[in-house]
């Protein structure tokens, strides 16, 4: 099974979807694929808030910054867990920025999977 093609397809098929969405601001969704280290990511929504995840697969990777809407415009980019604030942004491009200069070492394309298949692999190589 060519699993890197089928990643690829998944997560190419997640970003076609949301930026079809309303269920996110559209700017910060087009900022993030427009990110190349971004777009190779599994991209998924909650509670209006954009996502990364590592594989695609639920449970998701929780490793990444998220950017949520800002109260009055703009953006927060906060993450990986709920407790950590990265900052303010007042544009999707700076947000976008935010959380592409603090992703994982090592992150690359997402897998299809999910987080426990994800680690095992790390255990693996």
């Amino acid at each position: 099974m060519d699993t890197a093609g089928t990643a690829k397809d998944v997560i190419e098929t997640a970003w076609t979807r949301l930026l079809a969405s309303d269920r996110v601001d559209a700017g910060v969704v087009r900022a993030a694929y427009a990110e190349p280290r971004l777009r190779q990511l599994f991209p998924w929504v909650g509670m209006w808030e954009l996502h990364f995840s590592r594989c695609t697969g639920h449970p998701c990777t929780w490793d990444v910054p998220y950017i949520a809407p800002r109260r009055g415009g703009g953006f927060v980019v906060a993450g990986p867990s709920r407790a950590e604030y990265v900052g303010d942004a007042d544009t999707a491009e700076a947000a976008v920025a935010m959380v592409a200069e603090r992703l994982p070492p090592g992150c690359g394309r997402a897998i299809v999977g999910n987080r426990h298949d994800l680690a095992v692999l790390k255990e693996e190589g």
